[in-house]
């Protein structure tokens, strides 16, 4: 076997990294969840803790990933439209006094994403689409579903 240079590692790294950030993030939903769609204003409501219940009064939670990781740069820049620091601080502030039931909840993985969502009435969440599990049905965003032309989540 030949020697290969560590740049080629590097770049590789690069490479491996830059394709698994432009994958489209899918919004899932604990599947006893009536809704099928959401607008974009919606999400950007329930993302910001700023609408705490659906329409049949039952709370939602929104299930996401820390918005400091690469996985989570699509989401930081189309639905928060605010820097990363603002989007943590913003979660702790729609936390506060929530203990029993966060407006937010952050995990470290996308599987454990699905499972949160999966098990929690009222979950919804934004993951990668090759992290989805019969376990959780996907929503609509503007009508439209990832991979779609004009899907806002789509990665490049």
């Amino acid at each position: 076997m030949r020697n290969v240079h560590p740049v080629w590692f590097a770049l590789l790294f690069i490479l491996c990294a830059s394709s698994a950030a432009s994958r489209d993030v899918a919004l899932i939903s604990n599947k006893s969840n009536h809704a099928e769609s959401i607008s974009v204003s919606e999400l950007t409501k329930i993302c910001k803790g700023q609408s705490l219940h659906w329409s049949d009064g039952r709370p939602i939670t929104f299930v996401t990933r820390d918005p400091a990781t690469v996985e989570m740069k699509l989401v930081v820049e189309k639905i928060y439209a605010l820097p990363k620091d603002e989007v943590t601080t913003l979660i702790a502030n729609a936390n506060h006094n929530r203990v029993n039931h966060p407006a937010i909840v952050v995990v470290d993985s996308d599987e454990e994403l699905v499972k949160k969502v999966e098990n929690t009435p009222g979950a919804i969440g934004l993951v990668d689409v090759y992290a989805i599990t019969g376990g959780v049905k996907v929503l609509r965003i503007g009508d439209k579903l990832p991979l779609q032309p004009g899907y806002i989540l789509h990665g490049n």
